[in-house]
């Protein structure tokens, strides 16, 4: 998918998304919450902090 894909899907314009990419802004927690809800994964899985893709339930 492309970045503006993406961005159009979490509702967060192309380039801000792109910043978060390259890591020169922090992912708010909101965004970070739309993208894990988007991709079906947790939000600790978007961290780094398990390799667990699936969402506890």
């Amino acid at each position: 998918m492309t970045q503006k894909q993406v961005g159009e899907a979490i509702n967060v314009p192309q380039r801000t998304y792109a910043y978060y990419e390259t890591g020169e802004r922090m992912v708010p927690p909101g965004v970070l919450c739309a993208l894990a809800d988007f991709y079906g994964v947790s939000v600790d899985y978007i961290l780094g902090r398990t390799d667990r893709r699936e969402m506890l339930r």
